[in-house]
């Protein structure tokens, strides 16, 4: 793909029709979507490409069966790490992205290596406009924004650290890095942001932080065994759970993976379930209800077309939260190639989930216990790597 290809006019030039106090008050709902252009899955295989072509859209959410592009960023981002590296204040006032790598060349190939950057959107602006960039640790991928919006939590994996942002109006100070031991590759915050868990993805297990006395701290005799791989991490709204999407130790290798569900509730977190949901468990979004959770599971879409794991299609797949401390496979749907983000909308009624490899976002209904493709697909401008809208 031509670098230049990734921007049309027409895209470039759209204004988000919005007044602030829309944003403040919920008169209209919208996500952030990340937009890789560097890195591609080929049938041979994944390649990399020069950097230049990301981008960051912002998706109005108002009609919640007919999602709209409203407006596109250009800025770094990156397909390497969780699909959680962005989130929208619980304002709607700011948004936070991180570009987690860039590309240097080596001979005829592309490496990625680890960025430190934490783009600061305005969305109040007409058109919206990234304000700031600021450093964080090194390979920033998930990122979490308390339900107050006083702080953001980046999760480093290069660093092995999780680094606290302080969020006051439209100034963005990263103020602690918290060591975690191990490469942190996704964090989640409690609703009373007292307690956060952190994804350690090569050890397999989600860790504990704690706040008290003006800084967090990290407890590794908390560590809890979720699984190989794990990348989605996110608490019910009652605080009661924390869900873990664990990949495997290999994704798209044609073996299963699961969701684990924690007890988060108690003095000391525990595990309590797993569920198994098929091949690479990308990530998962929690309903606004927290009865449930929907998972974006890869299969083997993201493995070469010769490999005997290969599968043209991911799925998205339903689970049920038991309030006994229970998980239940509920069914799924088709997707697209190479799923990635995957959110709710604010009624609960509809999942939206980023189809890579496509480059198109699809739109799923919740009827009963099952969830249903609708057949909906919104043409993005990129490869969607990453989906979230506010805490």
């Amino acid at each position: 793909m031509r670098a230049g290809s990734f921007w049309s006019a027409s895209l470039v030039s759209v204004a988000l029709l919005l007044a602030g106090d829309a944003w403040a008050t919920g008169g209209r709902s919208f996500l952030l979507v990340g937009l890789d252009g560097k890195t591609f899955f080929r049938p041979e295989g994944s390649v990399n490409g020069p950097n230049g072509s990301d981008g960051l859209g912002v998706i109005d959410i108002s009609e919640p069966a007919r999602p709209r592009l409203a407006h596109v960023l250009r800025l770094d981002t990156s397909v390497y790490g969780p699909p959680t590296n962005l989130q929208i204040t619980p304002d709607g006032r700011l948004g936070l992205v991180t570009s987690p790598v860039t590309m240097r060349q080596e001979g005829k190939n592309w490496w990625a290596q680890p960025d430190d950057r934490l783009h600061v959107i305005d969305l109040v602006a007409e058109p919206p406009a990234v304000i700031e960039t600021i450093r964080v640790g090194r390979q920033p991928s998930g990122l979490a924004i308390s339900r107050v919006g006083d702080v953001a939590l980046v999760a480093n994996r290069e660093s092995r650290s999780v680094s606290v942002v302080r969020i006051r109006g439209r100034s963005v100070q990263v103020v602690a890095e918290v060591d975690v031991g191990t490469e942190a590759a996704a964090v989640a915050i409690a609703p009373d942001g007292r307690r956060a868990y952190v994804a350690k993805n090569k050890a397999g297990t989600v860790g504990v932080m704690t706040y008290a006395d003006g800084q967090w701290r990290h407890d590794p005799g908390l560590d809890m065994p979720v699984g190989p791989g794990t990348y989605g991490l996110e608490v019910t709204p009652d605080g009661a759970f924390a869900l873990s999407g664990n990949t495997g130790p290999t994704p798209s290798d044609g073996h299963a993976d699961s969701v684990t569900l924690i007890r988060a509730g108690t003095a000391r977190p525990v595990v309590v379930d797993h569920v198994g949901v098929g091949d690479t468990a990308e990530t998962l979004a929690i309903s606004p209800d927290g009865r449930r959770a929907a998972i974006a599971v890869v299969k083997g879409s993201a493995a070469p077309h010769a490999s005997p794991a290969y599968t043209p299609e991911s799925a998205a797949v339903l689970v049920a939260i038991l309030p006994e401390g229970r998980l239940r496979y509920l069914g799924e749907a088709p997707a697209g190639a190479v799923v990635q983000g995957i959110a709710f909308d604010p009624s609960g009624e509809y999942v939206y989930i980023g189809n890579y490899a496509d480059r198109n976002l699809g739109v799923y209904r919740i009827v009963g216990d099952a969830i249903q493709d609708t057949g909906f697909r919104l043409p993005l401008p990129g490869q969607p790597s990453s989906l979230r809208g506010r805490p």
